[in-house]
């Protein structure tokens, strides 16, 4: 078992090493071949170690102790794979992305001069994000996300001559950080409250510490709700939660396959994640629940919103993302944790699905990335047009719920709203329920809405040639690295190296509800989870959510069916509408045409604020008080002084005899007075 997980682990590590130390000299071919091949490698592996742990010989925890990290005093952490159900799921998600993302990019990264960079980095983010979930203890975990951090800083700035690439780098980077003080601060807690950061060690001593309250600025404060909220903190800033939300939407800036892996199953999800694997914790802080279960559901809600009025076809994937991450963190904070895992798992293949499908058009369309351009093109893109409706239908959750017949999405989303449902006693369940099933119906608009405007409909792309030519030169300005690949300006389906990822994809998009439903959710979730999600005595809420009724199993599905209707209204029979609702714009489209206006709010408080203050303390408290009345201060006076002595050294002799004159006539003059006395 330890040589197959450490291999499984550090496979891309090594793959990463080798193309980024070596790509120049070994080429670009084997760059991706080795990359490439231990990516596959992990795959196979994390299948098997998965198929071993929930139901072969393997059930339980395991930790595999590699080698001492930190030892200073009473404060241990060692490099350590922890391998139970919870980490052996995210294992295959994570493997079975990346590795299809990975081949994927042979073919939309095929004219980029920078192959070896781009999959160096590829792995190594795959790495960071394997340390991360199977972490033993605190400090490995946090190696692992600020190693995803890292490496998103890298893949997000690959076109790194891109204006606009750098400052989403940076953005993400900076916004990232804002979130994991919180998680540091979390973590010290922890550390401050048990003694210990491990894991195995903390669980067992969670209960009791129930009712622990700590006094601060003259108030009582619940000790596990503080450390489950600034914990929770930093899951918000990774998976791009409500206020720190606004850096994921600008990671588009990245290539496609980036956004796939970091936005479908990766480094968004590890907030999720997070959470999940600290449900002993969360089942003793209320508080902190609520707060997951508002922030998730309002998540979910906004970000619906304002992939209404998007027309970059990325980013209203990527706001998808956003809301999909709510349904998942409302789901964890009713408590229930299997759910939000079975979402995370079917959202990884739907999700990854139609980025890569997103990318396959914006390769077909010769890098146009704007849908308002685009349209007619399932007669050219037959492959692409098919995997992203079977990505639609999984997302928007279609299926029929007395019959339990779906693709991935249904199974999932819907256990979510019913579990909201079945915690809908308190008004933070409530509040989740109402929004999942609003949600779940803007998410059919946005969704067919995308699929509509860019495979149905007049092609406006047989309009726009000088345009589109214009946009290819300004992109090529901008580093893409493609070419036409000897094409004319007409869209073209993608290479088989991009479609057999696709095909893959769907076969999860369409079978892992089905599949997997029973062991995530269902009759077998006690044997299958074995203990790796923790519940506590009166958490019942996924038992209640399959006892809900037929309206609210039928609930989702009629919203869905209405918001399916209407973006057929609207972009199908009534194709001229969209215009005119963004001609006229109105206070409504315009609010979530601007998301809200979080960037403006976020440039007018923080940015500026931020500017103020450093030009205050720089310009006011460095230059002119401290290097004005010190260094700089001492330098002029004596400056001064020189050039007023300077000044008397004029080089004439009958002005040094003149002073010689008022010297002995002073001496004289002295003299005299002091005779006199």
């Amino acid at each position: 078992m330890t040589a197959l997980l450490v291999i499984l682990v550090f496979g891309p590590l090594l793959g990463a090493t080798v193309a980024g130390l070596f790509g120049r000299r070994i080429g670009d071919t084997p760059s991706r071949v080795i990359t490439t091949g231990f990516l596959f490698l992990s795959c196979f592996l994390s299948w098997y170690t998965f198929s071993q742990v929930t139901w072969g010989e393997w059930g339980g925890q395991h930790i595999v102790r590699l080698l001492p990290f930190i030892n200073v005093a009473d404060f241990h952490s060692d490099w350590s794979i922890r391998l139970d159900a919870l980490s052996a799921v995210m294992l295959v998600v994570v493997t079975s992305v990346s590795a299809l993302v990975h081949l994927y990019s042979w073919g939309y990264m095929a004219d980029d001069p920078s192959k070896p960079r781009f999959f160096a980095y590829l792995s190594l983010f795959t790495f960071a994000m394997l340390m991360l979930v199977t972490a033993a203890d605190f400090m490995q975990l946090f190696f692992g996300w600020e190693g995803v951090g890292l490496a998103s800083y890298l893949l997000i700035g690959f076109w790194f001559h891109k204006p606009t690439a750098n400052a989403a780098s940076i953005k993400a980077f900076v916004v990232n950080r804002v979130g994991d003080f919180g998680f540091a601060l979390g973590i010290m807690t922890i550390y401050w409250m048990f003694h210990t950061i491990r894991f195995a060690e903390l669980f067992p001593l969670i209960a009791a510490k129930a009712g622990t309250n700590w006094t601060f600025i003259s108030q009582e404060w619940s000790a596990l709700d503080l450390a489950a909220i600034l914990l929770f903190i930093g899951a918000m800033g990774k998976s791009a939660q409500f206020f720190l939300h606004t850096w994921l939407p600008d990671a588009m800036e990245g290539p496609t396959p980036v956004s796939a892996l970091i936005h479908a199953a990766t480094m968004v999800t590890a907030g999720v994640y997070m959470v999940c694997l600290l449900s002993p914790l969360f089942e003793y802080a209320p508080a902190a629940r609520t707060l997951v279960t508002v922030i998730g559901a309002t998540t979910a809600l906004f970000a619906a919103t304002v992939g209404l009025a998007q027309n970059d076809i990325k980013r209203v994937i990527a706001y998808s993302t956003c809301s999909q991450l709510g349904y998942m963190f409302f789901a964890a904070g009713v408590g229930a944790y299997q759910a939000a895992m079975f979402h995370l798992f079917t959202h990884a293949f739907f999700k990854a699905l139609l980025f890569l499908g997103a990318g396959s058009v914006i390769n077909g369309m010769h890098h146009e990335q704007d849908m308002r351009k685009m349209g007619a093109l399932w007669k050219l893109m037959p492959i692409t047009y098919a995997v992203m409706t079977i990505g639609t239908i999984a997302i928007t959750g279609i299926g029929i719920p007395g019959l339990d017949l779906g693709f991935a999405g249904f199974y999932s989303k819907d256990t979510i709203i019913e579990a909201a449902w079945a915690a809908s006693g308190s008004p933070a369940g409530a509040f989740a329920f109402v929004v999942g099933v609003f949600a779940a119906g803007l998410t059919a608009f946005y969704s067919w809405r995308l699929v509509f405007m860019t495979f149905h409909g007049t092609g406006k792309w047989k309009h726009d040639d000088h345009a589109h030519d214009a946009h290819a030169d300004h992109d090529d300005d901008h580093g893409h690295g493609h070419g036409d690949h000897g094409h004319a300006h007409v869209p073209h389906e993608s290479p088989w190296v991009m479609l057999v990822p696709l095909l893959l994809l769907s076969i999860g998009a369409i079978g892992a509800g089905f599949a997997f439903h029973e062991y995530f959710v269902g009759e077998g979730q006690v044997e299958f989870w074995k203990g790796a999600i923790f519940n506590g005595p009166h958490n019942e809420i996924l038992h209640h959510a399959h006892l809900a009724p037929l309206d609210i199993k039928l609930a989702p599905l009629v919203a869905t069916a209405i918001g399916t209707i209407g973006a057929i209204w609207v972009y199908l029979l009534n194709e001229g509408m969209r215009a005119r609702i963004a001609a006229n714009g109105g206070p409504i489209h315009t609010f979530i045409y601007n998301k809200w206006f979080f960037d403006e709010l976020y440039n007018a408080t923080f940015v500026r604020g931020a500017k103020f203050l450093g030009d205050l303390f720089w310009k006011g408290g460095d230059q002119k008080i401290i290097d004005g009345l010190g260094p700089n201060g001492v330098a002029a006076v004596t400056a001064f002084a020189g050039k007023g002595v300077g000044k008397i050294q004029t080089g004439y002799v009958y002005h040094y005899a003149f002073v010689m004159l008022l010297g002995v006539a002073g001496l004289l003059s002295y003299a005299l007075w002091a005779w006199a006395r």
